[in-house]
Formats: C-alpha cells, structure tokens, sequence
C-alpha cells in the first residue's frame, strides 16, 4: 500500500439523530460547536489476503483531538512495520483489523515488532501446541534425540496443554498434568500386571496336548485375554522428569524469543528422582530371581564369573566379537554396529578403537549419527585379548564377503537377481555387508544369554559390566568414567558406585595384604594362643 493510503484521517461525528431516526453526522448543525460530539480515527487497510475487499480501521469517542491523534500514529506505526513485504502487510493488517472489530487496546509497537520479527500471532494468543510444533522444527539435535523430544509432545504435551494460550500457561496447568500422567501410568501397570496373569492361566504348563476339558478351559481363558487392554508402556518417575525436561526446555527458547518472562516448567515440583543403580547378580539375588522372578534394580550388572560363562557360551557364534568388545570396553550398542576398520587401528600403539559414527533407530529404521556426547567421541584403547578377537572378526568377515559373492555369481548364472557383498566399512554387518542392525544384535544377545541360564540383563547392562573390569583390575570411579566415556563423573558415580561398593571386600583384602609385616599370625591360630594364654585360658 503506498505510503499516502496508510495517512489515516481524523473525523469529528457526533450521535445526534434527525426527525426520520437516522444519525445526522456531518450534517448536525451542532457539530460547529466546540464541544459537541466526538472524534473518529480511521485507517485504510490492506486488503485480506482471501477478498479483494476494502477494510478499514476505526475507532470513535474521543473527545480530545490530541487522543485521536495518538491513537492514529500508534495504528500507523504498527502498519508501517510490514515495510513492503506483502505477507507481512497481511498479517499486520489482519491484527489491526482484530483491533478495531473488538475494540481491543492497542498494544505496544515494540511488543508488536518483537512478534512479527519471530512469526508467532500478533495478538499474542499463540498455544502451547503451536509453540512446541516451532520449537521443534528449529531443534539441531541428533535425530534420535528430536525423536524423543517429539514423543513427549505428541504423546503427553500437546493432548494435556496444547490448547492453553503459551502467555498463560501456569505452574497449576502443569500439576495438573503430571497427576493425570502419573494416574494413568497406575492405571497401565495394573492392566499390565492383570494381562500378565491371564497370559499365564491362559497357557498349558504341561508336556503334551491338553485334555479335552483343559482345551475348553484353556479357549476360554484366550477368549478373555483377547478382551484386555493390550500391554502398554508404563510412564513412569524417570519418564516424567524426562517430559518436564523437555518442556523446560521447548519454554526456556520462548523465553530466548521474549515470549515469555516465566518459565513454570522449573517450578512445578515432580517425586524426586534418582539414576537406577548399577547391581550385582549375586548368589542371593539370583536364587531369588530363580524362586520369584524378582529383578531388583533397572540396572542389573553380571559378576566377572557370570559375563565369562556368557562368552565362553557366545564363543562359537557370529556376533562374538561384538559382545566381547562390548562387554571389555564398554561400547553402546549404536558405537558397535556403528564403528568402522578404517577407525580401528591394531598395529599402532596403544592399539585402539576410535569412535565416531554409531548406528541408532530412527521411528525403526537405522540411522548413523555422531555419537551421543562429545565425550563420547574417543579413543578406546584394547587389550592385546581384543585385538586378537577383532583380527578373527576380520577374517570371519572376508570369509563372508567371498562366500556371498560366489552365491551371488551362481544365481546370476541361473538367470536370478542378486547383488554382490555390500562394503560399507564396517566391522559388524550382516552377511551381504550391509548395516547390522541394532535390535538384531539384542536379540541375539537374549537368545545366548537364555541358553546360558544367566540371570536377565539387557544388551546395554553388557557394557555397565566393564566398569566391573575396571573395579576387578585396581581402577576407581575416574577410570570407570574415561573407560565409559561419560561427559561428567556425577554420572559414573550415580550409575556405578552402589556396584563399586559390592566389589570393594575383594579391594580391601588385597590392599590389606600390601603392606609388609615382620610377622604374621597363622590363620588357624587361636585368640588365645596369639595372647599368651594357658591351656585353661587363663592370660598371664
């Protein structure tokens, strides 16, 4: 709109009404004198982006010229901060068109500015869902880790808050919405929990086919269980902090943006919560695993004599390797099916393992990434037992790679479709030489692990295992934080120092017996023997 058209004018009206019921306006006599009637402002705007129609700004009942004056050259500054960009000449226009129809007040021009600059409503009415749908879309974030910021808005966020005006959002909003997340997640534990207990009575728990009777009863059971809510995952104390995490987060970029000034996220109060312990699989713990299936801890990590029973088990299979690294150097899952040869150095000294690439699954399908902190992306120095392995590993692999080309060069001499050895550099994949993939490699893991008769741990306990090597070979929680790689050692001593503690009578022992003595009392000799004391007991 040219620069005249955005002038405005300033008219002065009055309510008075003729003989026939119409206003007079302009034309009442009264009007000449000072004090009769009121004045009007009025703004030509840009037409609406669907309608070529005209539309104006108005605003009437000033008694002093001096106010209407004001009030037009604020309307005229907002419309003059679109400049000549059309879209935002719309929406300037859009807002001011809002204004006039509800004689809303004007707001600052500087308020107005701010917004327009970060594309959110003029009026400032934006939702906490459209919020966090922008928000998302900036995130530079690993794939993975947008992944996870997308599920808590999808899932908890935008069902529970999304409505709510983003400048209103409150502390009580967000009570509100963890006590109703926490209320559902009892209410799925107790689905859970029912649903496992008929899977149970809806099985056969004797060899053979059931009998006649049995099968009618066993048809029934299924009946009902097709009836029950599916199992579901519970979201639990970890799972919540995790949301307000991300929520805090998704506020505090609204506050970078001057959205807002308030960030409730920080204050809304949730059960404290602490890292799951890393323990043992002990005697006891596993005879009461045996009896009842109790698991006491998250995070469940072999003895030294269980992981051996496990590789002594996975020896003679394919994916060897990958566990042994795992389980002597600590790498996650997504670090080992990720590493490649041309970052694996066994001839240099110290020979080692540079991690830079990791495979991890984005909605399913894997993805490579950078790996997950930048202490993560490090050299993991081997032993001379690993490099041997990793040789192995390579001739297994080479072994692989001509035996696929050949079965692919005799199918295609039989007229069939098929594509040679895929080389893409890594130690781990799979038989054609493509990626391996993650949940493959955990699968495999359960299966080795359940043929073994250990007690249940996940494949990424397997890498808590090698913070007990480093305990078991005279290191400390610094050294279990450089061999895992961890951004800060508050994070190895929340996970670890609860299984440092189980492994600290062995410590104690052979550091009691490093310090040289004279003499010593033979372990078969008596109190009373080493005080002296005669055959009766009595001391001298």
């Amino acid at each position: 709109m040219p620069a005249a058209r955005r002038s405005g004018s300033i008219a002065r009206r009055c309510e008075c009404r003729g003989a026939d019921g119409k206003l007079l306006s302009q034309a009442c006599p009264k009007l000449k004198r000072k004090n009769h009637g009121s004045y009007l402002v009025r703004l030509e705007l840009p037409a609406a982006a669907d309608s070529n129609k005209r539309r104006a700004f108005r605003r009437g009942g000033f008694t002093r010229v001096d106010d209407a004056n004001d009030v037009l050259s604020r309307v005229q500054s907002i419309l003059n901060l679109a400049g000549d960009d059309e879209a935002d000449l719309v929406r300037v226009a859009d807002f001011l068109a809002g204004l006039s129809a509800s004689r809303a007040d004007i707001p600052d021009i500087a308020e107005v500015q701010r917004r327009l600059g970060v594309g959110v409503p003029l009026d400032g009415k934006s939702t906490v869902e459209a919020w966090l749908d922008r928000w998302l879309m900036s995130k530079k974030t690993r794939a993975n880790t947008t992944a996870g910021y997308s599920s808590h808005v999808r899932v908890h966020l935008k069902p529970r808050i999304g409505h709510i005006r983003l400048d209103r959002l409150s502390v009580g909003h967000l009570r509100e919405m963890f006590d109703a997340i926490a209320d559902e997640a009892d209410v799925v534990a107790a689905e859970n929990a029912a649903r496992r207990e008929q899977v149970e009575r809806a099985k056969w728990h004797r060899p053979g086919r059931p009998p006649a009777k049995e099968r009618e009863r066993l048809a029934a059971e299924r009946a009902k269980l097709e009836e029950m809510p599916p199992f579901r995952k519970v979201t639990g104390l970890g799972s919540r902090h995790a949301i307000r995490r991300t929520l805090r987060s998704a506020l505090n970029a609204a506050i970078a943006e001057q959205l807002l000034t308030f960030n409730p996220a920080r204050h809304v109060e949730l059960d404290s919560y602490s890292r799951p312990k890393g323990l043992l699989w002990t005697d006891e713990r596993v005879a009461r695993w045996l009896a009842t299936g109790f698991i006491p801890s998250p995070v469940m990590v072999w003895t030294l004599q269980q992981l051996g029973q496990f590789l002594d088990e996975a020896e003679a299979e394919r994916l060897y390797s990958i566990f042994h690294v795992i389980a002597y150097h600590g790498l996650r899952r997504g670090e080992g099916v990720g590493s490649g040869w041309e970052d694996t150095f066994l001839d240099a000294e110290p020979p080692r393992i540079e991690v830079l690439k990791e495979i991890v699954l984005y909605d399913g399908t894997p993805t490579e990434t950078a790996p997950k902190t930048d202490s993560s992306t490090a050299a993991v120095m081997l032993d001379s037992g690993t490099v041997a392995v990793l040789r192995e590993r390579r001739r297994q692999q080479l072994a692989e790679r001509d035996a696929w080309n050949e079965q692919a060069a005799r199918l295609r001499a039989e007229g069939k479709e098929a594509h040679d050895w895929i080389d893409t550099g890594k130690i781990w994949t799979g038989l054609d030489g493509s990626w391996l993939h993650p949940d493959d490699v955990s699968a495999e893991f359960q299966r080795i692990r359940e043929r073994a008769g250990l007690p249940p741990i996940n494949l990424r306990d397997l890498r808590h295992v090698a913070a007990g090597i480093v305990k078991a070979g005279g290191g400390d929680i610094d050294d279990a934080k450089r061999k895992l790689r961890h951004s800060t050692i508050v994070l190895t001593s929340d996970t670890y120092m609860e299984l440092f503690t189980e492994y600290e009578k062995d410590l104690t022992e052979r550091s009691a017996a490093a310090v040289p003595r004279a003499r010593k009392a033979a372990p078969e000799e008596s109190l009373e023997e080493a005080s002296g004391a005669d055959e009766e007991g009595h001391l001298p």
